[in-house]
């Protein structure tokens, strides 16, 4: 894992989460491409973050003014994967390195689950690509 640098904006969104709800926040990503912020969380407290209803998340979407998604953290891509597409299931993940040098993740999911994985306008999968291309160089994301 690459060592991650934290901005003074991304650290004050840390804190704001925390100070909500409790939960020991890993890492932030501002995402102003798609307005979004990514909150990275230990394991086991997505559930304590999103809270009841998602009520943390609407809370701090309100305050922010931008999407908030919580992901799971795991210290393998295998299972990073995973929580990054909850509740899609996950079948099949295969990581490439082109000749040129460029790592490309392909992303096998069960078939009912498809519009699930990539999300409105391809969000899930530019959230993945985000957090991925973070912590394993992974340029692009493709689901199967």
């Amino acid at each position: 894992m690459p060592e991650v640098k934290l901005t003074l904006e991304e650290l004050r969104y840390i804190a704001l989460l925390q100070d909500l709800t409790g939960v020991s926040v890993r890492d932030c990503i501002v995402d102003e491409e798609n307005n979004a912020i990514i909150y990275i969380v230990s394991p086991g407290q997505a559930g304590l973050a999103v809270g009841k209803g998602g009520a943390n998340v609407k809370k701090l979407s309100k305050i922010l003014g931008k999407r908030i998604e919580i992901v799971e953290y795991a210290d393998n891509l295998e299972d990073l994967v995973r929580n990054l597409f909850l509740p899609a299931r996950v079948l099949n993940i295969k990581l490439v390195t082109s000749l040129n040098g460029k790592k490309i993740l392909y992303v096998t999911v069960d078939p009912k689950d498809k519009g699930i994985a990539i999300g409105k306008d391809g969000r899930n999968v530019a959230k993945a690509k985000t957090v991925l291309k973070r912590y394993y160089d992974i340029e692009s994301v493709s689901i199967t």
